[in-house]
């Protein structure tokens, strides 16, 4: 009995290392801003959120589409992707905003993106759910 108890924990334990080894590989497919190119502030923020900047500013074509439903709006951002990138100037430099830095509603906005593209999911499912899961919260942003 115990050597049948034993095999069973180690056959489950080399599923869940295959399991999260898939799941790494599938964050790895993400395209993401290398942190040491963050600012300082960025780079001693919580992981979800440093992953949150290091995401929306190396994927400005999706996350330009994707509203913001924090009231940000009246700040002037027009995207999700204006809560962490202020205009990128001509020679293509970017400026990065802090207002994610201290806002969970542009973060968990922009943690779901990820994690429906991770799924396999479009850019445009993405926003669908984000716009269906966030309009309570306020106005989109996107004008």
């Amino acid at each position: 009995m115990l050597r049948k108890t034993i095999l069973l924990f180690l056959v489950l334990l080399v599923f869940a290392a295959a399991g999260s080894a898939c799941s790494a590989s599938k964050e790895a497919d993400l395209h993401m801003m290398p942190l040491d190119q963050m600012p300082a502030d960025v780079q001693t923020a919580p992981v979800v959120v440093q992953q949150a900047y290091q995401f929306a500013s190396a994927n400005p074509d999706v996350m330009k589409d994707i509203p913001c439903y924090c009231g940000c709006g009246s700040i002037g951002h027009t995207s999700n992707y204006s809560c962490y990138v202020s205009p990128v100037d001509g020679q293509g430099s970017i400026a990065f905003d802090n207002h994610a830095l201290g806002c969970t509603i542009c973060v968990d906005i922009t943690q779901d993106v990820m994690r429906l593209l991770r799924e396999g999911k479009s850019p445009q499912d993405a926003r669908a759910y984000i716009d269906a899961t966030y309009a309570k919260y306020g106005p989109s942003n996107i004008p």
